[in-house]
């Protein structure tokens, strides 16, 4: 009997098949770039034996880069570690901040339950909760971001499930009491979620509080570069079923792409901080001094009402603040203010490497404890010469009082 042999494929079949392994013994600075929508297996018996175990959950397993490739679940893998610290954590990655936000309200809210949400939450987390949870029967109870956890018990009825946290509170920068809060959500039977874009990932530790799940906006420090989009839920082991579940059902993934990206900003990401806390205290102490500016609300400030607070559970502040004009300052005077400058730029997103100026109209986002102050002006203080920033706003000033 001779021996069959295999006809030498043709150009098609080389082109195809051509330069698709490498050598795993050479190893570089950075974990590859795995771009990929097709997950392949060495027999079927491999890819029924991997089915179940990725459909469960389970760790590094997939049968669709959906779930997962080795680029993405080293991402997963990093946020567990870095945000996780102290806690036995899994993450997910999602498309956006806010996807990470929507889909683990998703994950624990059904008709007809209720959720109690800080009032100084970020917009469109308040948006989805008075949007589309609100048309699936979900009630969202707003509490004051002061609020202590005796007063947020009293508003907990037999529907309520989720405790929804943000500290420090959008615009405002209010601190919560997150220890006392999780603690209570936790004696009470309720998930309790934060937003910790502020301080994620160097300057807190968000399991450390008792929380449940950390969701962050991997656009902001985590990329610090302002070229990516990328939100994250990092979740207690207890609770990863449902947000495995939940990404997975709603079709929610990243490319590799951009979780490459996000991995090249997080090696930095000290680094970054330090610097923009510098830089922002900086700017912030000389806004104390200028006549029209009657607060500068920065809760690494010793002037801000929960500084002890924040002294407990951070140990540093990032880039962003806002400062309250005092009342009766015109629109004339604030556009004058926004538009000379050089070095800010007006935007709504923060935490990449440059510095924003923006107007903060929070009069209709909140209920529980409306803003009767003056007009704020939010700063995200970027890597700049801090001098630089503080000529750019001494101009701002001096245009503003000829308006």
């Amino acid at each position: 009997m001779t021996e069959k042999k295999f006809r030498e494929p043709g150009l098609a079949t080389a082109l195809v098949e051509t330069a698709r392994t490498f050598d795993t013994k050479i190893r570089t600075a950075n974990v590859p770039l795995y771009r990929a929508s097709t997950v392949l297996f060495d027999t079927i018996e491999q890819a029924r034996e991997i089915g179940p175990r990725a459909n469960a959950g389970e760790l590094h397993q997939a049968t669709y880069a959906t779930v997962g490739t080795p680029t993405t679940f080293a991402l997963m893998d990093a946020l567990a570690e870095i945000e996780g610290r102290g806690a036995d954590c899994r993450a997910a990655v999602l498309p956006s901040g806010l996807a990470a936000i929507s889909t683990a309200l998703l994950a624990f809210l059904k008709p007809g339950d209720e959720m109690l949400m800080s009032d100084s939450v970020y917009g469109p987390a308040r948006a989805f909760a008075q949007g589309m949870l609100a048309d699936l029967n979900v009630t969202t109870v707003f509490f004051p971001p002061e609020a202590s956890a005796e007063q947020v018990a009293e508003l907990i009825t037999p529907a309520t499930k989720v405790l929804y946290l943000e500290s420090p509170g959008s615009y405002t920068f209010e601190l919560q009491d997150m220890p006392a809060l999780c603690a209570m959500a936790r004696a009470r039977g309720l998930i309790s979620m934060v937003d910790n874009a502020w301080a994620s990932p160097v300057f807190s530790r968000p399991f450390d509080w008792g929380v449940d799940m950390s969701l962050i906006p991997l656009t902001k420090y985590w990329s610090g570069h302002s070229d990516v989009l990328m939100g994250a839920i990092v979740v207690r082991e207890e609770h990863w079923l449902p947000i495995f579940r939940a990404v997975r059902q709603l079709g929610l993934c990243v490319g590799g792409d951009d979780a490459y990206l996000i991995l090249r900003g997080l090696r930095t990401a000290e680094v970054r901080m330090r610097q923009h806390e510098t830089n922002a205290l900086q700017v912030a102490r000389w806004l104390q001094q200028q006549p029209e500016v009657r607060s500068v609300l920065h809760p690494g400030l010793p002037e801000h009402p929960q500084h002890e607070r924040f002294k407990r559970d951070f140990s540093g502040s990032s880039g962003l603040f806002s400062f309250e004009l005092e009342a009766g300052t015109s629109d004339a005077a604030i556009s004058a203010l926004v538009n000379h400058r050089e070095h800010f730029g007006i935007g709504y997103s923060w935490g990449g490497f440059e510095s924003l100026i923006m107007p903060a109209n929070i009069s209709t986002g909140r209920t529980a404890h409306p803003w009767t102050g003056g007009q704020l002006i939010r700063l995200h203080i970027g890597l700049e010469d801090p001098a630089s920033l503080i000529a750019d706003l001494d101009q701002g000033f001096a245009a503003m009082r000829r308006a």
